[in-house]
Protein backbone atom coordinates (compact mmCIF):
# COMPACT_ATOMS: atom_id res chain seq x y z
CA UNK A 1 0.00 0.00 0.00
CA UNK A 2 2.87 2.38 0.65
CA UNK A 3 4.06 2.45 -2.77
CA UNK A 4 0.81 3.06 -3.97
CA UNK A 5 0.50 6.10 -1.86
CA UNK A 6 4.06 7.46 -2.47
CA UNK A 7 3.20 6.75 -6.54
CA UNK A 8 -0.18 8.75 -5.64
CA UNK A 9 1.67 11.66 -4.15
CA UNK A 10 4.36 12.01 -6.81
CA UNK A 11 1.35 12.23 -9.16
CA UNK A 12 -0.06 15.08 -6.97
CA UNK A 13 3.53 17.39 -6.63
CA UNK A 14 3.94 16.45 -10.43
CA UNK A 15 -0.06 17.97 -11.04
CA UNK A 16 0.64 20.51 -8.82
CA UNK A 17 4.03 21.66 -9.83
CA UNK A 18 2.10 21.75 -13.44
CA UNK A 19 -0.72 23.69 -12.34
CA UNK A 20 1.84 26.51 -10.40
CA UNK A 21 3.84 26.56 -14.43
CA UNK A 22 0.35 26.73 -15.96
CA UNK A 23 -0.79 30.09 -13.38
CA UNK A 24 2.67 31.81 -13.60
CA UNK A 25 2.91 31.05 -18.01
CA UNK A 26 -1.37 31.68 -18.79
CA UNK A 27 -2.87 33.78 -16.08
CA UNK A 28 -1.61 37.24 -17.13
CA UNK A 29 -2.28 36.65 -20.30
CA UNK A 30 -5.66 34.83 -19.78
CA UNK A 31 -7.48 37.73 -17.39
CA UNK A 32 -6.27 40.64 -20.33
CA UNK A 33 -8.29 38.84 -22.85
CA UNK A 34 -11.16 38.43 -20.51
CA UNK A 35 -10.68 41.85 -19.08
CA UNK A 36 -11.01 43.35 -22.89
CA UNK A 37 -13.73 40.87 -23.17
CA UNK A 38 -15.73 42.79 -20.36
CA UNK A 39 -14.23 45.77 -19.09
CA UNK A 40 -13.78 44.61 -15.51
CA UNK A 41 -10.42 43.27 -14.46
CA UNK A 42 -12.03 41.93 -11.12
CA UNK A 43 -14.56 39.92 -13.31
CA UNK A 44 -12.17 39.35 -15.55
CA UNK A 45 -9.92 37.56 -12.30
CA UNK A 46 -12.92 35.54 -11.24
CA UNK A 47 -13.44 34.02 -14.45
CA UNK A 48 -9.91 33.60 -15.19
CA UNK A 49 -9.71 31.86 -11.98
CA UNK A 50 -13.07 29.41 -12.73
CA UNK A 51 -11.36 28.45 -15.77
CA UNK A 52 -8.23 27.09 -13.76
CA UNK A 53 -10.17 25.74 -11.28
CA UNK A 54 -11.92 23.69 -13.78
CA UNK A 55 -8.43 22.59 -15.31
CA UNK A 56 -7.59 21.25 -11.97
CA UNK A 57 -10.73 19.15 -12.16
CA UNK A 58 -10.59 18.35 -15.64
CA UNK A 59 -9.16 14.83 -17.48
CA UNK A 60 -5.75 16.07 -18.47
CA UNK A 61 -5.76 13.81 -21.57
CA UNK A 62 -8.35 15.72 -23.28
CA UNK A 63 -6.22 18.98 -22.62
CA UNK A 64 -2.72 17.73 -23.45
CA UNK A 65 -1.28 19.24 -26.30
CA UNK A 66 -4.45 22.09 -26.94
CA UNK A 67 -4.00 23.75 -22.95
CA UNK A 68 -3.66 27.69 -24.26
CA UNK A 69 -6.31 27.34 -26.41
CA UNK A 70 -8.42 25.06 -24.45
CA UNK A 71 -8.16 27.79 -21.61
CA UNK A 72 -8.75 30.72 -23.78
CA UNK A 73 -12.17 28.60 -24.68
CA UNK A 74 -13.02 28.42 -21.15
CA UNK A 75 -12.94 31.64 -20.60
CA UNK A 76 -13.88 33.26 -23.63
CA UNK A 77 -17.44 30.55 -22.77
CA UNK A 78 -17.92 31.86 -18.84
CA UNK A 79 -17.43 35.48 -20.23
CA UNK A 80 -19.97 35.13 -22.79
CA UNK A 81 -22.07 33.43 -19.98
CA UNK A 82 -21.42 36.34 -17.39
CA UNK A 83 -22.27 38.53 -19.80
CA UNK A 84 -26.04 36.75 -20.95
CA UNK A 85 -26.56 35.94 -16.80
CA UNK A 86 -26.52 40.05 -16.61
CA UNK A 87 -28.97 41.01 -19.43
CA UNK A 88 -25.82 42.61 -21.51
CA UNK A 89 -25.35 40.39 -24.44
CA UNK A 90 -25.45 42.92 -26.71
CA UNK A 91 -23.17 43.34 -29.98
CA UNK A 92 -19.99 43.08 -28.69
CA UNK A 93 -18.78 46.11 -30.32
CA UNK A 94 -20.53 47.88 -27.33
CA UNK A 95 -19.21 44.95 -24.77
CA UNK A 96 -15.70 45.12 -25.75
CA UNK A 97 -13.37 47.66 -24.41
CA UNK A 98 -9.58 48.26 -25.75
CA UNK A 99 -7.60 48.35 -22.36
CA UNK A 100 -4.27 48.26 -22.46
CA UNK A 101 -1.82 46.50 -19.99
CA UNK A 102 -2.58 48.88 -17.21
CA UNK A 103 -5.90 48.51 -17.39
CA UNK A 104 -6.70 51.78 -18.39
CA UNK A 105 -9.84 51.74 -21.30
CA UNK A 106 -8.97 53.24 -24.21
CA UNK A 107 -8.80 55.87 -26.07
CA UNK A 108 -6.94 57.80 -22.87
CA UNK A 109 -4.16 55.35 -22.96
CA UNK A 110 -4.14 55.19 -26.98
CA UNK A 111 -4.06 59.00 -26.93
CA UNK A 112 -0.16 58.81 -25.22
CA UNK A 113 0.69 56.09 -27.64
CA UNK A 114 -0.22 58.70 -29.90
CA UNK A 115 -2.33 59.44 -32.97
CA UNK A 116 -1.68 56.25 -35.61
CA UNK A 117 -2.34 54.51 -32.47
CA UNK A 118 -6.09 56.05 -31.67
CA UNK A 119 -6.89 55.76 -35.36
CA UNK A 120 -5.76 51.85 -35.39
CA UNK A 121 -8.16 51.21 -32.11
CA UNK A 122 -10.79 52.99 -33.66
CA UNK A 123 -10.49 51.45 -36.67
CA UNK A 124 -10.48 48.00 -34.82
CA UNK A 125 -14.03 49.45 -33.30
CA UNK A 126 -15.31 49.69 -37.00
CA UNK A 127 -15.02 45.80 -38.04
CA UNK A 128 -17.77 43.02 -36.88
CA UNK A 129 -17.43 41.53 -33.79
CA UNK A 130 -16.24 38.30 -35.06
CA UNK A 131 -13.32 39.87 -37.13
CA UNK A 132 -12.27 41.84 -33.63
CA UNK A 133 -11.89 38.71 -31.81
CA UNK A 134 -9.95 36.85 -34.35
CA UNK A 135 -7.66 40.46 -34.52
CA UNK A 136 -7.35 40.57 -30.84
CA UNK A 137 -6.42 36.93 -30.21
CA UNK A 138 -3.64 36.94 -33.08
CA UNK A 139 -2.26 40.14 -32.31
CA UNK A 140 -2.46 40.92 -28.46
CA UNK A 141 -2.28 37.27 -27.40
CA UNK A 142 -0.13 35.45 -29.92
CA UNK A 143 -2.29 32.68 -30.73
CA UNK A 144 -1.39 30.60 -34.03
CA UNK A 145 -4.69 29.97 -36.78
CA UNK A 146 -5.20 26.81 -34.98
CA UNK A 147 -5.40 28.44 -31.30
CA UNK A 148 -7.71 30.86 -32.47
CA UNK A 149 -10.25 28.23 -33.91
CA UNK A 150 -10.15 25.76 -30.92
CA UNK A 151 -10.87 29.29 -28.93
CA UNK A 152 -13.83 30.31 -31.17
CA UNK A 153 -15.06 26.97 -32.93
CA UNK A 154 -14.63 28.33 -36.26
CA UNK A 155 -12.20 26.36 -38.86
CA UNK A 156 -8.38 27.47 -39.32
CA UNK A 157 -9.58 28.28 -42.91
CA UNK A 158 -12.83 30.33 -41.72
CA UNK A 159 -9.98 32.08 -38.94
CA UNK A 160 -7.54 33.02 -41.82
CA UNK A 161 -10.34 34.05 -44.02
CA UNK A 162 -11.33 36.39 -41.07
CA UNK A 163 -8.08 38.00 -40.54
CA UNK A 164 -7.71 38.92 -44.48
CA UNK A 165 -10.71 40.53 -44.32
CA UNK A 166 -9.95 42.33 -41.53
CA UNK A 167 -6.76 43.50 -41.64
CA UNK A 168 -7.97 44.71 -45.21
CA UNK A 169 -10.41 46.95 -43.69
CA UNK A 170 -7.90 47.94 -41.26
CA UNK A 171 -5.34 48.91 -44.15
CA UNK A 172 -8.56 50.52 -46.24
CA UNK A 173 -9.79 52.54 -43.07
CA UNK A 174 -6.05 53.39 -42.47
CA UNK A 175 -5.09 54.90 -46.05
CA UNK A 176 -8.42 56.76 -45.68
CA UNK A 177 -7.47 58.47 -42.49
CA UNK A 178 -6.73 62.60 -43.03
CA UNK A 179 -3.15 63.73 -43.93
CA UNK A 180 -3.74 65.90 -40.34
CA UNK A 181 -4.12 64.40 -36.73
CA UNK A 182 -6.53 65.75 -34.95
CA UNK A 183 -4.17 68.08 -32.83
CA UNK A 184 -3.02 69.46 -36.32
CA UNK A 185 -5.86 70.30 -37.42
CA UNK A 186 -6.66 72.05 -33.99
CA UNK A 187 -3.26 73.90 -34.29
CA UNK A 188 -4.04 74.96 -37.75
CA UNK A 189 -7.14 76.64 -36.51
CA UNK A 190 -5.22 77.85 -34.10
CA UNK A 191 -3.08 79.37 -36.32
CA UNK A 192 -5.81 80.58 -38.95
CA UNK A 193 -7.49 83.34 -36.19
Amino acid sequence: MEATDDLMTGQAMDRERWMRDVLDRLERPLVAYVRRRLGDPETARDIVQESLLRLCRADPTPVAGHLRPWLYRVCRNLAIDHLRKDGRMHALETTERLVDETGHAEPHAAAAEGDEHSALAISVLTLTPRQQEVVRLRFQDALSYREIAVVTGASVSHVGVLLHQALASLRRSMVEQPARTPCEKAACERNAS
